[in-house]
C-alpha cells in the first residue's frame, strides 16, 4: 500500500461496478478513506469502503447520501463522480425516453453531485473529478444522446471550475477508453460481426496497444494524482486517458 492519498476523504459515485469499483480499490490502496455509492447493483466487496445507497439523479437522495458520507468521513476532500451510463441512440430513431435517460443519468447527476460536494468543500477547498467521453468531443452515429450528455458534462465542468475557483475547489474531467460494462453493452448492441469489426478498428485507432485499457492500471493512477495535493493547481481541464484514441489539446 502507498500513502499518496494518506487520510484524504474521497467519495466515489457509481462504485459497484466498472471504473467506479476499480477506483475504490485503487484509492484505498493509495491510503485514502473512501466512501462509495451504489444504486441498482449492490457492491460485491463491502469491506473496501463505506457504502451508501444513492440515486444520483434524485436531489433528495443525493443530499441524504452526502450527509451520511460527510458524517462518516468527517468531511470531504474529493468527489469522483463515476456514475453514468452508455446506451445506444441512433439519430432518426431517438425518443424522449432515451433523451431524458441519458441527460438524467450522465448530466443531471453530475450537476447534483457536484453541487452537493461544493456545498461541503467551499469552506476548506477540495477536488471534483467528473467523467466525460471522447464521444462527447467527436460525436457518435450510434449513441448521439450519450455523446450529447457527455458534452454537457464537459461544458459544465469548465463552468464550475471558473465559478468555484475562489473557494479553492477544482473541477476536472477525464475521458477514459477502457474496458467497462458500457463497452460490453456497445458490443452487444453491435452484434458479433460488427463487434469484431470494432476490435479491428480499435487496433488501428489506439496507438498505445491497439485495445481498450484497464480501469485500475490505466485510469487509476490518473485518479490518484487528481485526488492528491499535487493536482491543486489544475482545474477546468479535459484529460483523455485513452491510449491516443482521441488526441486533444492546444
Amino acid at each position: 500500500m502507498t500513502t499518496l492519498l494518506n487520510g484524504r476523504r474521497v467519495l466515489v459515485t457509481g462504485a459497484a461496478t466498472g471504473i467506479g469499483a476499480a477506483t475504490v480499490d485503487v484509492l484505498t490502496q493509495a491510503g485514502a478513506h473512501v466512501a462509495a455509492t451504489f444504486h441498482n447493483t449492490k457492491p460485491e466487496d463491502t469491506a473496501s469502503a463505506s457504502w451508501v445507497h444513492c440515486d444520483v439523479t434524485d436531489p433528495a437522495s443525493v443530499d441524504s447520501a452526502f450527509g451520511e458520507v460527510v458524517g462518516t468521513l468527517g468531511g470531504l476532500d474529493v468527489l469522483i463522480h463515476a456514475a453514468g451510463l452508455w446506451a445506444p441512440g441512433v439519430p432518426g430513431h431517438i425518443d424522449t425516453a432515451n433523451i431524458h435517460k441519458m441527460i438524467d443519468i450522465n448530466f443531471t447527476s453530475t450537476v447534483l453531485t457536484n453541487q452537493a460536494a461544493h456545498a461541503v468543500m467551499r469552506e476548506t477547498g477540495g477536488q471534483i473529478i467528473n467523467f466525460g467521453s471522447s464521444e462527447g468531443v467527436s460525436g457518435s452515429p450510434i449513441s448521439a444522446t450519450y455523446a450529447a450528455s457527455k458534452a454537457a458534462v464537459h461544458s459544465w465542468s469548465r463552468s464550475v471550475a471558473k465559478a468555484w475557483a475562489a473557494d479553492n475547489v477544482t473541477v476536472n474531467t477525464i475521458a477514459p477508453a477502457v474496458e467497462t460494462p458500457g463497452a460490453n453493452r456497445l458490443r452487444e448492441f453491435l452484434g458479433p460481426e460488427a463487434a469484431a469489426q470494432l476490435t479491428q478498428q480499435l487496433k488501428a485507432a489506439i496507438p498505445l496497444g491497439g485495445e481498450l485499457g484497464d480501469p485500475a492500471t490505466d485510469v487509476g493512477p490518473m485518479l490518484v494524482f487528481l485526488s492528491g495535493e499535487g493536482a491543486k493547481f489544475i482545474t477546468g481541464q479535459f484529460l483523455a486517458v485513452n491510449g491516443g484514441l482521441l488526441m486533444v489539446g492546444g
